[in-house]
């Protein structure tokens, strides 16, 4: 498993890269293909309108002859000369030749195209030409396309020299409006190739996090048999002592050994109990009885019953009880687990000379409750992972500390459902702390 996913990542990795690679390349296709597509329509365009003016104008050059007074039909002396004929501009307004391109580049599917055009003589003299012309044509020449068609018909063919004009369109940022064009196929290609990286990222993030609770699910195996198989062998070891003759005949042996089996066996029943309540916040089955509470008496409580831990490891516990206003609502059991769990969480996670200060304050709506300690600490990552489920400070098989890992993430259940809010500060090698803080009863 270990080897497998990082071959999938990698070939996955390879994969998002060649579909990008294919599609820039198809882009860079599609954009000549179009361009092309463009320069053929606009020619055609261009070529309607110019033979349209050019046929509704004169068909031919005319030719004038001067005469002179004399009896001969054709006299020596007579001169012939060509006639320029009228110019569009005497025949259309700038309006009605834009119009014509307009319908024409709409009827070659050229509707959204931007354009500037002119017309001019065979020396390329300006005789008419469009608002922007002049702008468009000298200003950003590095992205203009300009298309030049001769005003001919087949009655007056281009080749007769100086008598012909030019329909010029000019055509600003050609590039950008080619691509307005691919806006919708190139904006559906990268949303599908997103979506394509988005499924490979949730997939790795999926395996990642499967191979991440399988080691969970591993690590929470070995610490359940562990702490299952202590107290069961202590039983099966208290038993064959109650079952020795000596023994039954001695009452104060017998009533240690039954004790004995009476403790570990309240031992195993927490455990159990634990689990059961993790298979609960599973399913978000858990049921509060809320009742108002003094948090303080709670705390009292809960701190008494770790009196004889705290002797054995020559440690106190400091309370500064400051809060004007205790009462809270709150389920009796699961509150004073909770508190426990803090405690318990404490004491398993600290030096030689223990210390725990717990704290109060209240505020205007809530109660605040603070449980510091000078233990071990905790880094930057755990600080992150501590209220999830199955995690602990120390993994593996390792048992210098106890538990399933489950303490934290039922703090939290608890809290949320109080809808109350928890937070942590820790420093390594300096300590931790716990800021629960809990809605005040209004009643």
């Amino acid at each position: 498993m270990k080897k497998i996913i990082p071959i999938i990542i990698v070939l996955i990795f390879l994969s998002i890269v060649g579909i990008i690679i294919i599609q820039l390349s198809w882009f860079s296709n599609l954009f000549q293909v179009t361009e092309n597509s463009f320069k053929d329509r606009m020619d055609k365009a261009c070529y309607g309108v110019a033979h349209e003016l050019a046929r509704q104008g004169p068909s031919a050059p005319l030719v004038r002859f001067q005469r002179n007074p004399s009896s001969k039909l054709f006299p020596d002396n007579m001169n012939f000369s060509t006639v320029k004929p009228p110019a569009v501009s005497e025949h259309y307004t700038n309006a009605e030749v834009y119009n014509k391109l307009r319908n024409e580049m709409n009827k070659e599917g050229l509707k959204n195209v931007d354009f500037e055009f002119a017309i001019t003589s065979a020396d390329l003299t300006l005789e008419m030409q469009s608002k922007n012309y002049i702008e468009v044509s000298t200003t950003d020449t590095a992205h203009l396309r300009q298309h030049f068609m001769p005003i001919t018909t087949e009655s007056y063919p281009a080749n007769t020299s100086g008598n012909y004009e030019y329909l010029v369109i000019a055509v600003p940022d050609f590039d950008q409006q080619v691509w307005k064009s691919l806006i919708w196929m190139v904006a559906g290609s990268v949303l599908f190739t997103l979506i394509v990286i988005a499924a490979f990222y949730l997939t790795v993030r999926t395996m990642l996090t499967q191979r991440k609770l399988s080691l969970i699910k591993s690590d929470f195996i070995n610490n359940m048999t562990h702490e299952l198989k202590t107290p069961l062998a202590t039983v099966s070891l208290a038993v064959d002592a109650v079952r020795n003759e000596k023994v039954q005949r001695d009452p104060e042996k017998l009533q240690y050994f039954s004790g004995i089996i009476k403790e570990e066996s309240k031992r195993m029943n927490k455990h159990v109990e634990t689990i059961l309540q993790a298979g609960l916040m599973e399913r978000q089955d858990l049921k509060m009885n809320l009742v108002k509470l003094h948090v303080h008496d709670v705390i009292k409580e809960v701190v008494g019953n770790f009196e004889l831990q705290l002797q054995e490891r020559q440690g106190k516990v400091e309370l500064l009880l400051n809060a004007a206003n205790d009462v809270i609502l709150a389920d009796e059991t699961h509150f004073t687990n909770m508190v426990n769990n803090l405690v318990d969480n404490a004491v398993k996670y600290s030096r030689e000379t223990l210390l725990i200060r717990i704290t109060t304050h209240s505020t205007a709506k809530n109660l605040v409750v603070r449980v510091a300690d000078n233990g071990i600490g905790m880094s930057k990552e755990t600080v992150k992972r501590i209220f999830e489920k199955f995690y602990r400070a120390h993994t593996g098989n390792i048992h210098n500390v106890k538990g399933f890992g489950l303490g934290m993430s039922y703090v939290k259940t608890v809290v949320d459902v109080i809808k109350g809010k928890i937070k942590v500060e820790s420093t390594l090698g300096k300590g931790s702390a716990f800021i629960v803080e809990i809605p005040l009863s209004k009643g």
